[in-house]
């Protein structure tokens, strides 16, 4: 099937790889391409069978799930990647998601949940809530000086100033956890609208997905 979503499983454990091929297996319209014991299997595998989607460990020997989704990311347009942890206020999560990663999955997520996890990000959408992006920035603002919050705060206000009136509405519903078609609805724009628009977001904002642009949205609040 032409329209199958391919993802690549990355993780050191073989259980875990086993566990989720198995569970992705079951949705008809997702093919797993491949599994990868670390980050640099990744990578390669990336670039042999160019998979629609990775779901992606973080705590890997010799190249971690943070230098490979780096390492992706610098590369250009490539994979949605989902980012796998055992913990929801993982400190790494964060870096993560501000390095380019479209979400995360904590390992004992329901099977149906992370089906339709790799569902929406081939999708372009965000699989992150408002209050998810909010509890894990707090989490790392609470590890900052006082200084360092207030640099994050003066960027992220900085790069919103690049957009228009229009863009900045759009950028703001983003990070309110709305989907195309709800901010479509709120702003009066087609779905056709809204993705142009948030095409144009990204480029001015340099982010690579609708996960980055919430983060700005949320640092820029303070």
């Amino acid at each position: 099937m032409a329209d199958l979503i391919r993802v690549l499983v990355v993780d050191d454990d073989a259980l875990v790889r086993v566990g989720l091929s198995m569970v992705l297996g079951a949705g008809p319209d997702i093919e797993v391409v491949a599994e990868a014991a670390d980050g640099a299997e990744a990578l390669d595998a990336v670039r042999r069978l160019r998979p629609d989607v990775v779901l992606m460990d973080i705590r890997m020997p010799r190249m971690d799930g943070l230098a490979a989704t780096e390492a992706l990311r610098s590369a250009g347009d490539g994979p949605a990647i989902i980012v796998l942890t055992t913990f929801d206020t993982d400190e790494h999560i964060l870096r993560a998601l501000r390095l380019g990663a479209n979400g995360f999955l904590l390992k004992d997520t329901p099977p149906r949940a992370i089906l339709d996890s790799v569902r929406r990000v081939a999708a372009g959408e965000s699989m992150l809530s408002p209050a998810v992006v909010t509890r894990l920035i707090d989490h790392v603002v609470r590890g900052e000086d006082r200084g360092g919050q207030q640099d994050r705060v003066r960027v992220a206000r900085a790069a919103l100033d690049r957009l228009n009136e229009r863009e900045r509405e759009v950028a703001l519903a983003v990070g309110a956890g709305k989907s195309n078609a709800d901010i479509g609805t709120e702003l009066f724009m087609s779905t056709a609208t809204v993705k142009a628009y948030m095409s144009r977001i990204l480029t001015k904002l340099e982010c690579a997905n609708r996960v980055q642009v919430a983060i700005i949205v949320h640092d820029a609040r303070g």
